[in-house]
């Protein structure tokens, strides 16, 4: 490899190099003790270890090139290698390149600096097909050669970034160096002769957090296939902790997750993801959870800056987020102020004339924000007026003061709100106002207390929108959130649930879709819509607006538009209940996108056939119960008591479990806070009914004392009429429960756990869908063992092994395959033994591994035939019971010597069959392959036969299903058990033995054509003689196979049934003793795991 020329003091270097060639311009040196016998004893030892703990080049590339200018101690580095190979080529090219033009030269200089310009152009010229795009390509090219030189991994393999760390093995530290890859972390030392190498792949990492304990201050701790891992001593932890965390979820993704992947296109392609990609990526998806906006949405800039708060008086410290549609504004506090512009909404962009450095931006509505202190404005306007085609106002000179309109904006000048309605306008087929206008409409003339407060509440957000404005760019404080934890009015919560979530700016992106969205998907019938069909009457059945046919339509439209949007999700029970709810209060066509909303952004893979999503935020859940109730936690036994009964608490917002009433105050809140408003108010549950918890002996016990309090939870101030609470019914009995009321339980989970930041969540849900997806996989593991090893007779320990090769070989097969982003054969909603199949490429590669006839000449053709056996509904696939099944028929475990030579009839029957499985014959194939299995028997024929046949008569198929084996096929299997015969101690006697059947064969057949056809027997078995003589020699057998056809009289040609070939094998010892070889599975199984991925890098 050339290196950037760099200066090196050859007189300290010479106690570490030895020199190997050298001109008047270039010397060639090796590393001591590289290449030496013994390594070079101490002095090697040392060096080697020098060169591991600081990073030394010299560790994977052991000869380097140095440029030397006459007279003068200073040499420049050229170049360097891993082997004698490499370098040499680069020294012949020196010397045929360069050394000639170096002699025209008059000064040293000139030379020096002809040479460095030659190097610095072979490196330019490498760089172009080069993976190193990092801030410091040289350095990040001599890492990448270290890399692929100490694990072998397929040049494909993207090295991301690498960090110097310690590996603790026991309480001993290892110094090295440690490799994140697209597919592997990867970890290198060298100490004092011990070298330390460790590669585990993303996809096998079950856990990976930060812990910290006496003996290491903060580690970063893997947890692989149950062995654990310690990494300390970084840098800067905390920015390796969140890359490889987002390798790991990159990677199960890609393997495990294939319906979130598919809708991820950033991660299509492995080879593109760098360092400073993901770290964009990581803060482009904070920036759009945080501010609710698309996914789509990247961030393209951030400003630090002061945003002036009129109504407080006061310029708030923050920093300015700009993506494609949005400027964003976060207080240095998040809860403190937030606010978001849409470009669409911008109507003139400035700059003031001042020292503040303020940009001032002007939206409609009359309002207009004024960012201060802002590095470089001046470039910052003229790319926001590009981006946003706005211009300056028609006042340019503005004053530092920029007001807010005082004066409340009517919602009927808002000219989002009048584009809002045309869109709803442009489909007569959908209900243009919420179910609860209709159903329940507010009667002015008789206003109870209940009333009362609810035009109290409605005030008191109407003083807060001529404060902070009205609409999506609205300035959200802890005022807002003090509103939101008190119940947003029944009018305006349709509103604010549609500006709180970002579904508003979903909707303005996409005038009319959820109108043409409805219509074609009018009429479709499929799994989804009869699902839909069949709960419709179950989403709050006690409503009267799902009692009629105008609920039910709308609740059918909502849902049905949405699983034609989405097929992937399609429609999940539960989405019914929370449809039902957005129903009531928002418009048909904001429900759709309220529902859009919380499927694809707020709750993801919430809705989907494994409910990963809920999964997750369930451990995240136990996870702050250990942190914040840890009394409860020793008190249960099992925590996944919380994640059973919590289930339906995070699919439906408490909806199900709560008085509707009282549930959609908790609807506000997590359209607010999202799922930190779930997680804190289940704490709160659990915290106010914990001495009850303590006092359960049972489970059962304890779900009952929690379905006693969310009974008893009210709402005092729910203006919907008694008919409709579901608390009203028991709100007047006398019980010694004591009533809580569902705003001041959610107040109390604020003022309790309000202090878990939603960065927390973000990071405690990346780290548990490790854990819950690994623990999916383990739970099919399980399940496929369990269905397998009743059929395979192989161990459990065995299978256990053989399946982790099986899926380990289906990984690698995509891990550098571009045009596979996704694992093809991975779907997690089939049957368990269906959700892993292998095709027959993959399956060639793991039959070279575990058949104990891999050796063989044919082993490919072998791996076919099987192949081709075992893909009963030829669809190219074979799953794992199939694929065990193989393994099972040709391995040959080790036995007990005392039994004597004993031969598996399902072993000779499977054999037999990978010979006459043609395609014609797939019918009598596959009664072959469904032949029950067999104890063994000892090798004495005409009981082993006579036993067979009583048993046979039993079941539905038996030996005669099997077709006869014609000529051609004969003497196929011949040749093959010939070549599986090849390089063995005891071929001669094989050879022999496979004679003696063959001779004994054709004599049987011979008889048998006697005794039906005397004078055309001896005809078809001229020519067979001279073919099963030949064996070995495939141009004599075909011979006499091309001259059959041609003979004027065309004869049958003669076959042989399975009893006769399997008599007159088990009749010869040499053949028994070759079959009943023992064979140690167990070391096969790990040498397949050993060299499963050297194998690969071979190729």
């Amino acid at each position: 490899m050339w290196l950037k020329p760099e200066e090196v003091l050859l007189k300290n270097a010479l106690k570490l190099w030895m020199m190997e060639r050298s001109n008047d311009y270039f010397v060639l040196q090796r590393r001591r003790g590289y290449g030496e016998e013994g390594g070079g004893g101490l002095t090697g030892l040392l060096v080697g270890t020098l060169d591991s703990v600081l990073d030394s080049t010299a560790k994977v590339a052991p000869f380097r090139i140095l440029h030397q200018t006459p007279d003068s101690q200073v040499y420049l580095s050229i170049a360097c290698g891993a082997d004698r190979e490499e370098i040499t080529k680069h020294w012949e090219w020196l010397e045929e390149n360069i050394m000639k033009t170096l002699s025209v030269f008059d000064s040293n200089e000139d030379i020096t600096n002809f040479v460095q310009g030659k190097i610095r152009g072979l490196i330019a010229e490498e760089g172009k097909h080069s993976f190193a795009k990092e801030d410091d390509p040289e350095k990040f090219r001599e890492a990448l050669l270290k890399f692929e030189k100490c694990f072998g991994l397929p040049e494909q393999e993207k090295l991301v970034t690498y960090y110097s760390c310690s590996y603790w093995k026991g309480r001993v530290p290892c110094q090295g160096w440690l490799y994140l890859s697209t597919n592997f972390l990867s970890f290198y030392s060298f100490l004092l002769g011990s070298e330390i190498k460790l590669i585990i792949s993303w996809d096998a990492v079950s856990k990976l957090e930060k812990t910290s304990n006496v003996i290491l201050t903060e580690s970063i701790h893997v947890c692989s296939q149950g062995e654990n891992h310690y990494f300390s001593m970084f840098l800067h932890i905390n920015q390796t902790y969140l890359l490889m965390e987002q390798l790991a979820n990159y990677a199960i993704k890609r393997i495990f997750d294939k319906e979130t992947f598919d809708n991820d296109p950033v991660l299509d392609d492995p080879l593109q993801i760098t360092k400073r990609g993901l770290e964009n990526r990581a803060h482009s998806e904070q920036f759009s959870a945080f501010f609710r906006l698309p996914k789509e949405e990247t961030l393209k800039e951030v400003h630090e800056c002061f945003l002036w708060v009129p109504f407080s008086h006061f310029n708030t410290h923050g920093k300015m987020c700009i993506s494609e549609n949005y400027i964003c504004f976060a207080s240095q506090d998040g809860n403190l102020c937030s606010v978001i512009i849409p470009l669409r909404e911008v109507l003139a962009i400035d700059k003031t004339n001042d020292s503040s450095k303020s940009v001032v931006i002007s939206v409609k509505g009359k309002t207009a924000f004024r960012f201060s202190e802002v590095k470089e404005f001046e470039e910052l306007v003229a790319r926001l007026r590009l981006k946003c085609g706005a211009t300056s106002t028609q006042y340019h000179d503005i004053s530092t003061e920029v007001p807010v309109s005082s004066d409340s904006i009517d919602p009927s000048d808002d000219t989002e709100v009048q584009s809002l309605t045309c869109q709803r306008e442009c489909s007569r087929t959908v209900n243009t106002e919420a179910l609860m206008t209709v159903f329940h409409p507010q009667n002015l003339e008789t206003l109870d207390s209940k009333m009362l407060k609810e035009k109290m509440k409605e005030q008191s957000w109407n003083i807060l929108f001529s404060e902070c404005g009205r609409g999506v760019s609205m300035f959200r404080t802890k005022k807002t959130r003090d509103l939101v934890v008190r119940g947003i009015p029944e009018t305006l919560r349709g509103e604010l649930w549609m500006l709180f979530s970002g579904a508003v700016n979903d909707m303005a992106a996409n005038p009319g879709y959820y109108a043409e969205v409805v219509e074609q998907s009018l009429g479709t019938c499929n799994l989804a819509t009869e699902e839909i069909e069949r709960d419709l009457r179950r989403s709050l059945p006690e409503h009267p607006a799902f009692q009629s046919d105008t609920g039910i339509s709308a609740l059918r439209r909502v849902l049905t538009a949405y699983a034609f949007r989405n097929p992937k999700i399609g429609y999940c029970q539960a989405m019914n209940i929370l449809t039902s709810v957005l129903l009531l209060y928002a418009k048909e066509e904001e429900a759709f996108w309220l529902l859009v909303a919380v499927c694809e952004r707020m709750l993801p893979d919430y809705f989907n056939r494994r409910i990963i999503g809920a999964l997750v935020d369930q451990a995240v859940f136990e996870e702050l119960i250990r942190d914040h109730l840890p009394q409860l936690t020793e008190h249960m036994t099992d925590m996944t008591f919380f994640s059973s009964v919590s289930l339906s608490w995070f699919l439906t917002l408490f909806i199900s479990v709560l008085p509707i009433e009282s549930a959609v105050n908790v609807v506000d809140c997590f359209f607010y806070d999202g799922i930190k408003a779930i997680l804190q108010l289940g704490l709160a549950i659990l915290d106010y009914n914990l001495d009850k918890l303590l006092a359960c002996k049972d489970d059962a016990e304890a779900v009952t004392a929690l379905n006693r309090f969310f009974n008893n939870v009210t709402n005092k101030d729910s203006p919907l009429p008694s008919s409709v609470q579901q608390g009203s019914n028991v709100s007047d009995e006398k019980s010694s429960q004591i009533r809580v009321d569902i705003t001041d339980l959610i107040r109390e989970s604020n003022e309790k756990y309000g202090n878990i930041r939603y960065e927390n969540i973000h990071s405690m849900r990346c780290r548990n869908r490790l854990y819950v997806i690994q623990t999916l996989e383990e739970t099919t593991k399980q399940n496929v063992l369990r269905v397998v090893s009743q059929d395979v007779k192989l161990s459990l320990h065995e299978l256990d092994e053989l399946y982790v090769i099986f899926k380990k070989e289906l990984f690698f097969s995509y891990y550098w395959c571009l045009s596979s982003p996704v694992l093809k054969h991975h779907d997690p909603s089939l049957p368990y033994l269906e959700q892993y199949q292998i095709d027959c490429q993959q399956f060639r590669v793991l039959y070279h591994l575990l058949s104990p006839w891999a050796h063989s000449a044919n082993r490919d053709s072998l791996a076919l035939w099987t192949f081709r056996l075992l893909d009963e509904n030829s669809d190219c696939l074979i799953n794992f019971k199939e694929f065990s099944s193989a393994i099972a028929y040709t391995e040959v475990q080790y036995k007990d010597p005392s039994k004597g030579d004993e031969l598996s009839k399902e072993e000779l029957l499977y054999f037999s069959q990978l010979h006459v499985s043609k395609p014609a014959k797939e019918k009598e194939a596959k009664s072959a392959r469904n032949s029950p299995e067999k104890e063994k028997e000892k090798v004495n024929i005409q009981a082993y036969l006579s036993q067979w046949q009583d048993e046979l008569l039993k079941k539905e198929e038996n030996i005669k299903d099997l077709p006869r084996m014609n000529q051609s096929q004969f003497i196929q299997f011949s040749k093959t058990l010939y070549n599986l015969f090849h390089g063995d101690p005891e071929e001669e006697s094989l050879y022999q033995a496979i004679a003696v059947v063959t001779s004994l064969l054709l004599r049987m057949e011979e008889v048998g054509r006697k005794l039906h056809s005397p004078t055309s027997a001896m005809k078809g078995l001229s020519g067979a003689a001279v073919c099963v003589s030949g064996v070995p020699s495939e141009g004599q057998a075909e011979k006499p196979l091309e001259k059959e056809p041609s003979s004027p009289r065309e004869e049958p040609q003669w076959s042989f049934a399975f009893e006769q070939i399997l008599a007159s094998l088990l009749n010869e010892p040499a053949l028994v003793k070759f079959f009943e070889k023992s064979i140690d599975l167990k070391a096969k199984l790990e040498n397949a795991k050993t060299s499963q991925l050297s194998c690969r890098t071979k190729k």
